[in-house]
Order: C-alpha cells, then structure tokens, then sequence
C-alpha cells in the first residue's frame, strides 16, 4: 500500500493525450432493428462476444432495474441492484470498493471491470472509476464471480464486472435531463442525447456532481463527459468512444476509536487534497465472414494525478494502452453446436511520478494469447480454455533508497466449465480453474525485492431455479485456494506475500414477485476466509465479513409509480492489520436501509430516495492493526430529483 490509500480514487483528470487510433477490424451481425429504433440488446458473454446467453451463473443487472431504482451510478446499481457488498472508498468519492467472495482490503485488485468487455481496471492500486460511465448509456450489468483469468487475465480471481453499453439507435433521437440535490450540500446535474441516422448513430452525456460529503474537509467534485459515434450494418460495426472524467477531493483521514466515538464528522488532516483526471479512448468493431467473426479493440487511458498528504506533494502520469484481436468460429455438428475462440492482449503501461519520497518511472509490457471452446448440446454446455500471458516489469528510481527492479513472470490459467438443464427452469453447473494476479507498481513500492504473483485454485458448483426474473433462485458453493496473496499489512507498514489462504462459502441470490404489484429480491453470502498455512493458520483474512445479507423490497404498481425499500446487513470484521486475530475489539456488524418513492407525470418523473434512514453509525473501512484506520459512513441523506426525456 503506498502514502495514497489505494482505494482513493483522488481526483481531477486533465485533458486527453492521445496520439492517435491507428487500426481498426470488426463487427458482428448484431445490428438488426429493434422496434425500428434501437438496435437489438446484446451481452458480452464468457466468450468475450455479442450473445444472447449471459455467462454460466452470472448475475445480470438490466437498464429497467436501473431506472426502477433510480441508481445514480454502475457501482451503486451493483451495490444495491446485485446486493454486492462495497467498501468506502476513502476520498469520499461514490467509487465504492467493490468486494466479491470476500477478499477483503485488496478486493478491487480481485476483479477486473469491463466496459463492453474493454478493461477499465488498473494495474496500480486503485478502484476503478466506473463512475466516469454515465448510468443513461449503460444497457446491463454482468457480474460473474469466481476465477475468470483465461479470458480476462491478471486480478480476474474475484470475478469480472462488464458494463454494456447502449448500441445507439437506428432512427431517431431520444435525450434525458436528469437534475438532484439533498442533504450534505449534494448537487448533481446529468443530460444526455442520442441520434440514429439509418447505419449511422452518436451519443454525448454529461455529468456534474458537487457535494460538501458528510465528513469535515471530504468535499467532491467530479465533471464527465461520454461520447460515442457508430456505424452499423448487417454484418459491421466500427465504434469510436470517448470518456472523460475530473475529479477533485478532499482528504479526511482516518479516525482511532475514540476520535470516531467523540465525533465521527471530525478530520485529522484539514489540509489534505487531490486531484483525479482521466481520459480514455476505444476504438472497436467487428465483422462476420461466413463462420468466422473477426473482432478488435483498441484503446489507450491516460490517467493525471496530484495529491498532497502528510505535508508532501506527489504527481504522477500513467498512459496505458492495450490491443485486443480476437476470433470466433461457429458450427453445428449434428445436434451439437461448437463456438471456438482465440485471441491475444497486448497491453503496456507507463506511469512517471515525481515526490519528495519517490521519482519512479515504472513500464509493464504483456502479451498473452487464450483459446477457449464451447460445446452445446441439447441440454447440457461443455466449456475447455487455457490462458498464456508474459509480463515484462521495469522500474527505475534515481533517488536513494528508491525502488529499482525488473522482473519477468509467464502465467497460465485454464477453466472447464458446464451446465445441465434437468427441465427448463432447473439447471445445475460446475466451474474449476486456475487464476493469478501480478503485483503492481504500488503493491512492490518500497520493497527491496518485487513480491511473487499471486496464484488461486478456483471451484465452484451451483444450482438454479426458475426461468424468469419472477421467481427465481440461484444457490452456489465456491473455494478459492491462494498461494502468495497480495495484502497490505499495516503492522509492517508493506505490502506482503501472505502464506496460503483460503476463501470458501455459499452464495444464494433469489427473486419473487406476489400479489402482481411487488417483487422481493435477496442476496446472501456466507464466506469463511482463512489462512491454511504459517504462522496464522486457522485465523481470520482481515477485513472480511463472514456474512451479508441484502434484502429489497419493490412496488410496482403500474409504469406512472413505482418505489423500493432496501435493506443490506454486514456481519463484523477484522480489523485492517489484526492478522493475528489478538485485537480484543471488531468492526461492527451493521445494517443499513434506504428506499426510494418515485412518480411520473407525462415525460418527466420526480423522486424522493434516502439512504441510512435510521441515521446508524458504522464504518466498514479501518486499515489500522486494532482500533484504528477508521473512516466513517455517511449519516441519514435525503435527496429529491427530476427527471425529463424526450
């Protein structure tokens, strides 16, 4: 962990640096009409192409939930749509730490987030800024926890978030003007438009956020802008997207116990701030040539950064740049269908930084090639693939003491996966598989020699009822075993290699709507995260709750009203550096509610949400060894919106 807290998306990004977009391949038969208007709703299944069958045990998040729960955000619709669990993101910025299967203060280095199966997540300590997509273009949400490297390589042991985005429309315009303000000084303003001409289709949204936070000196600013230009045919598609997000914040600091119980509003750091500026530019398409689809991305994410903390200034400048050609084979064999797919990733990275403790300049170069291929028979899927990638780490520090090392690493990683329907709302699956994760530029930051990639044997069988999103329940068993985890350890002020670990625990998520107007949906997890190896063996993984549980209620009565009524509770926890599970003291178990009541009127709808609406006092971030590295949640916020679209 290095002077930043690595979850701390700072803020304020500066204007884009791209060189250029030299190439480009791609796209598939996918842009049929729907009703006329928009072009026909895909997924990016486990195949990294367009399918109409989202992956084996995935949870998927749709555009009408979102609009049902008025979700100002991707990682507030997973928080609160998909009942995954977050930790708060210690700049006070709405990034929230998303944490699948528990791995606790590094659970954002165990996933990979995706946007139309693009990686957006860094190779550096820090959260994904999944707020920079504006929630008015996001068409689904894919969430598939468990071991996902063959495809999606480093840091995919957690699982994988893809965000996919609205394919634009075919004729015709449509826009929204979306505009809230509540408690703590919040203030958000959001416009989007999209046009379609016949083959050709474009969109631009932007976004202002401007809120006070509800800790002294935890200001937030965050301007966005998104915009996409499209041509589609039968058989083609080329796309062209640019995201642009700035951000600007204010540091409160961590809190002891006992500042938090004096008053949990308070700052041990008033004069602490940064800035956050990112933009990144996607280049993609596809094209189907008889069996064969042909497909490519090419994108590049420049990323400025300036912070000051603990009376020094630091800045970096991080470009990373990444090409993705793939290929896919169909074919049917009888009664069995074959999808064939391989591809290679070809990344690099670059981040410069200039402070008082550290003028690194660190690159790292991958190239890795996969193949994966599926077989459907009538009732059952059958899924083989195998992963190889090379890392090429350099860095260099003039000063004393700095960081100076080169490193290379070949990974493997493989999954065999399948499904059996025993009828048509019965099916049942089992996945096993290998995934890794490398350390980064600020997991080696400080060490006298890099620490060793993280390694994960991954299982999982599962069971689903239900064919539609009425009545459904999914239940899953899940064990991951881990060599060499990377953590922060806070007692030795380092980012370490753990001895073996283990997490392991069940997974239940289910839906049902009665008496024609409600739906309740459920979320549980019991996971038991432990060392089985060294000196902790039998201890608890520190920060991770054993349970969680997220309950919602909805009412839907008619397309003029709807409301929910939410409720998630989270079991305690270790504290941040307690590996020794000897502090006499936890984080709390808590549970929080929120609901939302919204009516429409013609075009436009007006709402009312509130968040913690018992005013409960808790936190679910403390990095500290015991009692400490505490920063607190935001009391009860009430906020009314209006919304309009044309």
């Amino acid at each position: 962990m290095t002077s930043v807290p690595h979850h701390c998306s700072v803020a304020a990004m500066k204007p884009l640096t791209l060189a250029s977009f030299l190439f480009m391949l791609t796209s598939p038969a996918v842009a049929q009409v729907e009703s006329g208007q928009r072009l026909s709703t895909v997924t990016v299944s486990e195949s990294r192409f367009e399918s109409d069958s989202p992956a084996i045990g995935a949870t998927v998040i749709t555009a009408d939930q979102i609009r049902q729960t008025g979700v100002s955000n991707v990682n507030e619709a997973i928080r609160k749509i998909a009942g995954v669990y977050g930790r708060q993101n210690m700049a006070g910025a709405s990034d929230y730490q998303i944490d699948l299967r528990g791995f606790g203060a590094f659970s954002d280095q165990n996933i990979v987030v995706l946007v139309d199966g693009i990686r957006l997540s860094d190779n550096e300590q820090v959260t994904a800024i999944m707020s920079s997509i504006p929630i008015e273009i996001v068409e689904r949400i894919e969430i598939v926890r468990g071991g996902s490297s063959v495809l999606y390589g480093d840091g995919a042991t957690g699982g994988t978030i893809n965000i996919m985005t609205k394919k634009g429309l075919r004729n015709g315009t449509r826009g929204s003007v979306f505009a809230e303000a509540g408690s703590f000084d919040y203030r958000e303003l959001r416009a989007s438009l999209a046009q379609g001409w016949d083959k050709f289709s474009l969109d631009a949204n932007l976004g202002s956020l401007r809120t006070d936070n509800y800790r002294q000196n935890n200001e937030l600013r965050q301007d966005n802008f998104s915009g996409g230009l499209q041509w589609a045919d039968a058989g083609s598609r080329i796309g062209f997207r640019v995201d642009s997000s700035r951000q600007d914040a204010r540091f409160p600091g961590a809190l002891t116990e006992m500042q938090y119980r004096e008053n949990l509003r308070q700052t041990n750091s008033p004069d602490e701030y940064g800035s956050f500026d990112m933009d990144r530019y996607t280049l993609s398409g596809q094209t189907q040539l008889g069996a064969w689809l042909l497909a490519a991305d090419l994108s590049q994410r420049t990323k400025s950064v300036e912070f000051f903390q603990f009376g020094s200034r630091t800045t970096y400048d991080t470009t990373v740049t990444q090409f993705s050609p793939r290929v896919r084979h169909t074919g049917t064999f009888g009664n069995v269908a074959n999808e064939l797919v391989a591809g290679l990733d070809f990344a690099r990275s670059n981040r410069v930084r200039d402070a008082s403790y550290a003028n690194d300049d660190f690159t790292q170069r991958s190239t890795a090639f996969y193949l994966r291929d599926e077989l459907r028979f009538e009732k059952a899927r059958i899924a083989v693939g195998g992963r190889h990638e090379k890392f090429k780490q350099k860095t260099i520090d003039p000063i004393p003491f700095g960081t100076n090392y080169e490193a290379e690493h070949s990974l493997n990683a493989w999954t065999l996966e399948g499904s059996y329907a025993f009828a048509s709302d019965l099916m049942a699956y089992a996945k096993a598989g290998r995934s890794y994760r490398m350390p980064n530029i600020d997991d080696n930051a400080f060490l006298s020699a890099p620490l060793l990639p993280q390694t994960s044997q991954d299982r999982e069988i599962g069971v689903k009822f239900g064919a539609t999103d009425a009545t459904q329940l999914d239940v899953r068993l899940f064990q991951h075993k881990l060599k060499n985890e990377i953590l922060y350890d806070a007692n030795a002020f380092s980012n370490v290699n753990l001895d073996s670990t283990e997490r392991k625990g069940l997974e239940v998520e289910g839906s049902l709507r009665f008496a024609d107007v409600f739906k309740l949906s459920a979320v549980l997890q019991h996971v038991s995260a432990k060392f089985t190896e060294g000196p902790n063996k039998g201890n608890r993984v520190v920060l991770v709750p054993k349970n969680t549980a997220t309950l919602r209620l909805y009412w839907l009565p008619d397309n003029r009203q709807n409301a929910d009524l939410g409720v998630q509770w989270v079991d305690t926890q270790r504290y941040g550096g307690d590996f020794s599970n000897t502090c006499d003291a936890r984080i709390p178990a808590h549970a929080v509610v929120d609901a939302r009541y919204a009516r429409k009127f013609g075009p436009w709808e007006f709402a009312i949400t509130g968040a913690n609406l018992t005013d409960k006092d808790y936190f679910t971030q403390a990095f500290g060894a015991c009692r400490s590295g505490i920063y607190p949640e935001a009391g009860r916020s009430v906020r009314i919106s209006a919304r309009l679209d044309f």
